[in-house]
């Protein structure tokens, strides 16, 4: 039976069929009760980037229905709990756990304009609603730390495959971490990924706007003549 590698280091699979099967029960349950939510995630990774193996669901959820989606999935069979209040809750059916996130790092919520501009995609078959590329892109690099580098490399294998709205992405970036996002876009360069320098150069402009000009940085746009 084909299996999911679980998180890296880890030496316990999940079976894909039951991880689908989990997956399944999730989505059809919210789905039929009218929750809005869209999959992120590895799922979501995996659609618009590298392939990129997953052991969990994850469910991006208004923070004003997280409490009735946890209601619903318990009614279903899943055991669910509370992590931290302002952002994950998890509930898990068959040793398969269903991430319910309502905040991502730092304050990102799911907003009516990412709810428009998600994309449906198909996974194993399966009609789903992801999170936009460009949201997923700002999302992984600004939760990326030492604990989860995976997240970084989700974000430039985005970055690699999709072809990305980069108005849409500077303007989510703006909002939540230019300098983050300068970083990585400096950093798919240096890996040879095709990022256009407009994005790189309102970024820069951006992050450094308040620095005296005695202390200016050099733009790594311009072209030393």
């Amino acid at each position: 039976m084909e299996r999911l590698l679980g998180t890296p280091g880890g030496s316990d699979g999940i079976e894909k069929d039951r991880l689908l099967q989990v997956l399944d029960e999730a989505v059809s349950s919210l789905t039929d009760s009218g929750i809005t939510f869209l999959v992120m995630g590895g799922i979501a990774s995996a659609f618009f980037g590298r392939a990129r193996a997953t052991s969990d669901v994850d469910l991006f959820v208004r923070p004003s229905e997280s409490d009735r989606v946890l209601e619903i999935l318990a009614q279903r069979g899943f055991r669910t709990e509370v992590i931290y209040e302002h952002w994950l809750s998890k509930a898990a059916l068959d040793g398969v756990t269903v991430d319910i996130i309502s905040r991502s790092t730092p304050d990102i919520l799911l907003d009516d304009e990412m709810v428009r501009r998600a994309v449906t995609g198909s996974y194993e078959g399966r009609r789903l609603r992801l999170v936009p590329p460009e949201d997923l892109v700002v999302m992984k690099a600004l939760a990326a730390s030492e604990d989860t580098p995976r997240y970084w490399y989700d974000a430039l294998g985005i970055i690699g495959h999709t072809d990305l709205d980069w108005d849409y992405l500077i303007h989510r970036a703006r909002a939540n971490g230019p300098r983050r996002i300068l970083a990585l876009l400096l950093y798919a360069w240096s890996n040879d990924l095709v990022v256009p320098g407009d994005p790189v150069r309102t970024l820069f402009e951006l992050v450094t706007l308040d620095v005296p000009n005695r202390h200016r940085v050099h733009d790594p746009t311009e072209v030393s003549s």
